[in-house]
């Protein structure tokens, strides 16, 4: 390993004395991310000089690496031919990745720098729907008969195993491409070289649709453990595949997406790093201003209850112990329902099942907490403020607990995403709702009518 801050004033000074030779030697047997890494850390000037003298076989891979703003603000200072170069050289995925990203007009102006089969090749990914497995996948895999050899098939992967994403595995597919098996490459290493590729198939694979989200195609590689998935059309026809390394991308920005979501914030589309101060404000002033109108519903609900909270004056020290455990206890709940819901360890049709659990457990936090509250109550206020409190707690938790897990269900019935349930969101519903039970509880319990 190495320090990037110890070799930056290294770099910057080749740079400067123009030693392209050794600067171009210097980083030939750096690790990829190693060269992204210092690249990030070098001045914009430097930066661009920098890449321009990166050997072609690291100069895609480097590229590919990096956000799609750093990737434009090199377009733009390449030059046209460095720009088929460096198209030329990524991979159809990466390719795909980088034109979709990029607006329609500048796409446009990119796909006429490709080579004929380059651009038919992204014309073709780039076809199908957004955020689905056919924009991940990769045209370049390695394909047998079933009437070869285990010699002939091991003869072609040496052939053609260059020219592909990964060799891992090899699909069999009949004449028409049609896919009839995903078999590991161990399995013609060790096979007799005699034997048909018919001989070792068990015709057991797991594929994906081109068509399908790509989240489940993130679902199907951890289900089952595979490092490569085949891409297949309605008639299963195999198209290409989508390997780990981009599955892994995909898991991750799905998961910082809900993160954003989680917490009340449009998802980035960049890096927090990259995101300039107004991307940053707009990507959260909405939700704040919804919540804002939101919380007048809490207002009118104590301004409803102005003479209850008049009458027993140590009501309102209880409020803020109240209302923040009912909005802990919904956040807890909805964050438990969204990654269930997102891992596939809760379908929707179990949704009657999971609030059944959830109320036995709202049942059992609000009579803990109740009992906690009640002390409090009869300390602070006397018996009637400690029943009021004590029987508030017990409720507010059960419905908070109720209404974290039901929201996430019904938003995923209505096709919105369910990490839209973020606590902000459910703290102030749940603020809401406890203020009302507090308060209707109070009336009744003290004997003062609203």
């Amino acid at each position: 390993m190495f320090s990037k801050e110890l070799i930056k004033p290294e770099i910057s000074e080749l740079i400067d004395k123009k030693q392209w030779t050794e600067l171009r030697e210097s980083v030939e047997d750096w690790p990829i991310p190693e060269i992204v890494d210092l690249m990030l850390n070098l001045d914009k000037r430097d930066r661009v000089v920098f890449f321009r003298i990166l050997p072609r076989h690291l100069s895609s891979d480097v590229f590919a690496h990096f956000e799609a703003e750093q990737q434009n603000a090199l377009l733009l200072e390449m030059t046209d031919e460095e720009t088929r170069q460096l198209l030329a050289g990524l991979a159809p995925d990466d390719r795909t990745a980088l034109l979709d990203e990029l607006p329609g007009q500048v796409t446009q102006q990119l796909l006429n720098l490709l080579s004929p089969q380059d651009l038919k090749e992204a014309r073709y990914l780039l076809g199908y729907p957004e955020e689905s497995v056919g924009r991940l996948m990769t045209p370049d895999y390695l394909a047998v008969r079933t009437h070869w050899t285990i010699g002939q098939a091991l003869d072609h992967i040496r052939k053609m195993g260059r020219q592909s994403e990964t060799i891992n595995v090899i699909y069999v597919t009949d004449p028409a491409w049609k896919l009839l098996d995903a078999l590991d490459l161990q399995l013609f290493i060790l096979s007799d070289p005699d034997r048909k590729v018919e001989d070792i198939m068990d015709d057991t694979f797991v594929s994906v649709s081109a068509f399908d989200d790509r989240e489940e195609a993130v679902q199907v590689v951890q289900k089952y453990d595979k490092t490569v998935l085949p891409v297949v059309d309605s008639d299963g026809i195999l198209l290409g595949i989508v390997t780990i390394d981009d599955l892994l991308d995909v898991a991750e920005e799905e998961a910082t997406e809900d993160f954003h979501k989680g917490a009340a914030v449009a998802p980035l589309r960049t890096s927090y790093r990259e995101a300039s101060i107004w991307s940053l404000f707009s990507k959260r002033i909405l939700w704040l201003v919804i919540l804002v109108f939101v919380n007048l519903v809490s207002s009118g609900v104590i301004e409803a209850f102005e003479e209850v909270l008049a009458s027993a004056i140590a009501l309102a020290f209880f409020i803020p112990l109240l209302i923040d455990s009912g909005g802990n206890t919904g956040a807890q709940s909805a964050t438990l329902m969204v990654r269930a819901i997102a891992t596939g360890d809760i379908e929707l049709r179990q949704w009657l099942r999971t609030v059944g659990k959830e109320v036995l457990v709202g049942i059992i936090l609000g009579l803990a907490m109740g009992v906690a509250s009640w002390a409090l109550g009869l300390y602070r206020g006397g018996t009637d403020i400690g029943i009021v409190v004590g029987l508030s707690m017990v409720l507010i938790v059960l419905v908070a607990n109720i209404i974290g897990t039901l929201l996430p269900f019904l938003l995923t019935r209505l096709n919105i995403d369910p990490a839209v349930a973020s606590s902000p969101l459910i703290t102030t519903i749940v603020d809401a709702a406890g203020l009302l039970i507090y308060f209707t509880i109070a009336s009744i319990v003290i004997g003062v009518s609203i």
